[in-house]
């Protein structure tokens, strides 16, 4: 597998000293050194050190800097450190809805969210406002009979009614869990159905690409299979009645209440998230409501440098973990955008018109978009007033070396890229952001604070420049508290610490530089070996898509019984190319000359489509296993899929091979 570039490399960015000294993470170290004996010198990389080898010292000075309100005071910081089942802060109560509001008692009037829609005309919602609403739902849910621990649902796009739902939910002690509305019913009961929801809140509609999607017989349907409902939330953004017996939301947020906000535990559930479920039920990943406070605080506040000047703009949909960190730039008092509409509409620029209407300082979006505006001939820098954006992240896969170029060359050359790396498993990110580093092409910046990220062989042992497994041997806040419907546990550990007892293994393969950047070449469970040499997937995708020709690309290897391994590169062409031998042989070339002749494909074939999971990553595992033989209804989870026609290409391929 290729290894990063470990050599001395000129930057392609890097912070100037106003803004290292400006930077959030300069003044936390200063402080934590002089309260906390965090080091004073050495910049970030010490402080990281120190957060991973004192992360009781470390959590708790972030608690500490960022003023979380504990109405009951904590033991200690960290009552058990083992993997799964640290406990931390034992004893201490709060709410994370309370720390999301409170920039209203100062800056009533501010504006706390933006909502887009696609006329990509903002409109806001203040502080004071976001406020009154989740005080009078929270008031309801009560009245509803929903009590801490109970589960609320929404059926919703990423509209502010989204938040308040969350926050109102938050307020309660209930527990939150969504789905974008573009899942099908069944893909909603796979994971609704799991955690026995007592209230959902559903649109009537939503609208995606220029056109009105009208979801009324889905919302039907969740009533009819989820037997636990007390309550029903009419959401009518088409503008439609409330079904019989449904509730009206304006009714529910309507009077003028001071929110309650139940003091809970620190490790008392906040939401469920759930894995893309391609070979299986979704994992119902259950997070508490401190530890993705303090991890949110951390991430957010220091990491992506978020405060109460900023506007934070992340293209996500409320499906994905990435609506949840979204909405937690709420803690920070920063404005949040929420943006409802297709990535691409009314043209590929679209996210992009967004970011200049809103101001976003941040702007976060896929590595895919950034590609496909390159194809596209976008250019940001020149069609729009960016002048407000610092820093444009990406993350859902690798950003490609490409993917850096063309934001340095076509947005500004003095914009901080951070492609960031982690998981819905911890609603965070393992590596990415950090303010006061310079930024190197195709890496990304360094690990997290407080996450002790590593690389490792097979053997356990931690690698430097070389390629291996994507380990964390400390416990953070975040990590799930439990799996929904996993009594004993076992599901949870065999998802994260089967392969290394103790330590939690991600999936991915990574690259640590003698440097301390991230290097990211996709799951590890998919990676391509060929006669012992990995690589992942992303490498092959970064290289091939590069031709204009290539609109998307899915590499596959597999074991053969007889010993041999086979490895086709399925390639979804552009309109109007051809799979012909000039383009085969370029194809081939590329690959021989950018990675390795070891990894040049037996095959090239033309598909119809790649499919992808509900929330956008490349479907690799399910179509290795349907090329192995395995039928298609234990392949995957049909639900989980965005195209399950293109699973059935796959299939017959399989059966043709087989003969």
């Amino acid at each position: 597998m290729t290894t990063a570039p470990t050599e001395p490399t000129e930057p392609l960015w890097k912070p100037d000293e106003e803004r290292v000294a400006r930077a959030a993470v300069t003044r936390f170290q200063a402080w934590a050194a002089e309260h906390h004996g965090a080091p004073a010198d050495g910049g970030y990389p010490t402080l990281h050190r120190w957060s991973v080898d004192e992360p009781e010292a470390f959590w708790k000075a972030v608690a500490e800097w960022f003023d979380v309100r504990f109405s009951t005071p904590y033991a200690r910081v960290l009552g058990d450190r083992s993997m799964p089942g640290a406990e931390w802060f034992p004893g201490a109560t709060l709410n994370y809805a309370e720390h999301a509001l409170r920039a209203a008692a100062d800056r009533p009037g501010d504006t706390a969210l933006l909502h887009v829609d696609e006329t990509h005309d903002p409109v806001p919602v203040t502080w004071a406002e976001l406020r009154r609403q989740v005080g009078s739902l929270a008031a309801e849910l009560r009245a509803l009979g929903v009590r801490p621990g109970d589960r609320v649902s929404g059926y919703l796009p990423n509209v502010p009614q989204a938040v308040v739902a969350l926050l109102a939910t938050a307020a309660v002690g209930a527990v939150w869990t969504s789905c974008a509305p573009d899942f099908g019913a069944r893909s909603v009961l796979d994971r609704f159905q799991q955690v026995e929801p007592v209230v959902l809140f559903a649109v009537d509609g939503y609208r995606y690409g220029g056109k009105q999607h009208d979801r009324r017989d889905t919302v039907a349907e969740l009533r009819a299979e989820l037997p636990t409902l007390r309550a029903v939330v009419h959401i009518p953004l088409l503008g439609t009645p409330a079904p019989e017996g449904a509730l009206d939301w304006d009714g529910l947020v309507a009077a003028d209440t001071e929110p309650v906000f139940e003091q809970v535990p620190f490790a008392h559930p906040l939401w469920v998230l759930y894995s893309s479920g391609t070979t299986g039920l979704p994992k119902a990943i259950v997070q508490s409501q401190g530890g993705i406070l303090v991890e949110h605080l951390k991430q957010l506040g220091l990491h992506c440098d978020l405060g109460p000047e900023d506007v934070f703009f992340w293209y996500t949909s409320t499906g994905w973990m990435m609506w949840n960190f979204l909405v937690s730039g709420l803690l920070t008092g920063t404005t949040v955008v929420l943006y409802d509409g297709s990535p691409g509409y009314p043209d590929t620029g679209a996210q992009w018109r967004v970011a200049e209407r809103t101001g976003a300082t941040l702007y976060g979006t896929s590595a895919a978009y950034v590609m496909a505006c390159a194809k596209a001939d976008v250019h940001p820098g020149r069609d729009f007033d960016l002048s407000a954006v610092r820093c444009v992240a990406t993350t859902g896969s690798p950003l490609p070396p490409d993917g850096f170029r063309w934001l340095h060359d076509e947005v500004r050359e003095d914009l901080w890229i951070a492609s960031v790396s982690g998981g819905t498993d911890v609603c965070s990110c393992f590596a990415g952001a950090v303010p006061t580093l310079p930024v190197h092409i195709g890496e990304l910046q360094a690990a997290g604070l407080g996450t002790d990220l590593q690389a490792w062989d097979p053997s356990g042992k931690p690698v430097i420049g070389e390629v291996g497994e994507l380990v964390v041997t400390n416990p953070m806040p975040s990590m799930p508290i439990h799996f929904w419907n996993d009594p004993d546990g076992s599901r949870y550990r065999d998802s994260y610490f089967e392969m290394f007892p103790g330590v939690w293994r991600h999936g991915d393969w990574i690259t640590i530089t003698d440097r301390g950047s991230v290097v990211i070449h996709g799951r590890s469970d998919s990676t391509l070996n060929r006669q012992g040499v990995r690589m992942g997937s992303a490498d092959i995708y970064e290289a091939v898509e590069r031709l204009p020709e290539i609109r998307e690309s899915l590499v596959i290897g597999l074991e053969e019984p007889d010993g041999g391994y086979w490895m086709p590169l399925f390639v979804h062409l552009a309109e109007g190319a051809a799979l012909d031998d000039d383009l085969i042989a370029r194809i081939k070339a590329t690959i021989r000359a950018e990675l390795s002749p070891r990894h040049v494909p037996d095959e090239i074939i033309e598909v119809p489509g790649v499919p992808h999971t509900l929330t956008g990553k490349r479907i690799e595992v399910p179509v290795k296993r349907l090329l192995q033989g395995t039928p298609l209804e234990k392949a995957v989870n049909a639900g989980s899929v965005d195209d399950l026609g293109l699973l059935r290409f796959y299939e017959s391929l399989a059966a043709a091979r087989r003969g």
